[in-house]
């Protein structure tokens, strides 16, 4: 059976990852308090929550 490989236009699973790389790098020497403002922080700059209307 054989299987054609096609570029991808939109790699979703790469995007994660680099998503994870960025946010890794950027917490990794965060205290517990500092990483619980980075997330307060973040949460708040969004107007809704993914999966809720």
């Amino acid at each position: 059976m054989k299987t054609d490989k096609k570029k991808k236009d939109f790699d979703a699973v790469k995007m994660m990852r680099d998503i994870r790389k960025d946010i890794s790098l950027e917490i990794k020497d965060m205290s517990f308090q500092e990483l619980r403002a980075y997330l307060d922080n973040q949460l708040a700059k969004k107007s809704r929550l993914i999966g809720q209307k």
